[in-house]
């Protein structure tokens, strides 16, 4: 006798547990179709680069005719920006990738030369970033536009953060 007068409280139950069950199965088939419908969406239609910036490099007080400093890019990449003349324009500075094109070495920027040179196979690039001499002969390093405004200089690089990895890791 006592399990008709439960059957009535069970079958409440079951009804309830099968409502919440169908209803936390709809919602995770949702969720999961609009993250995927995201996803979808983001490689179809992608938003492109994130463009380009200028960025401020340094005074140009800060450099002397024949000196270089390296510049790091949000990007990470390292660009040596060079001071060839002291008119105080734009066409005073170059910017230029301390990467070489041949082997993907850094080169360096020697002064007293007024060179970039490669130590890994000897190679020389004039002011310019034009190979000269060695293996990267003919080869350019690639350059930045560069722009002088009010006595400071800027370099237009990629908007393209830099991602740190997180100390203590």
């Amino acid at each position: 006798m006592a399990a008709l007068k439960d059957a009535p409280a069970d079958a409440r139950r079951r009804r309830f547990i099968v409502a919440v069950s169908r209803a936390a199965m709809a919602a995770g088939l949702l969720g999961g179709y609009g993250v995927f419908g995201s996803v979808l969406g983001r490689f179809l239609y992608p938003t492109g680069d994130s463009g380009t910036v200028w960025q401020f490099v340094a005074s140009i007080n800060r450099l002397a005719v024949g000196e270089s400093l390296i510049y790091t890019t949000p990007a990470g990449a390292e660009v040596h920006v060079t001071r060839r003349d002291d008119t105080g324009a734009s066409e005073d500075f170059t910017a230029l990738s301390n990467v070489c094109p041949h082997l993907g070495c850094q080169v360096h920027w020697q002064p007293q030369h007024g060179r970039y040179f490669c130590p890994c196979h000897n190679g020389v690039f004039d002011r310019e970033g034009l190979g000269v001499s060695g293996p990267p002969e003919g080869m350019v390093l690639s350059g930045y536009p560069i722009e002088v405004r009010d006595g400071m200089v800027f370099i237009k690089v990629e908007a393209t953060p830099l991602v740190v990895p997180e100390r203590g890791s």
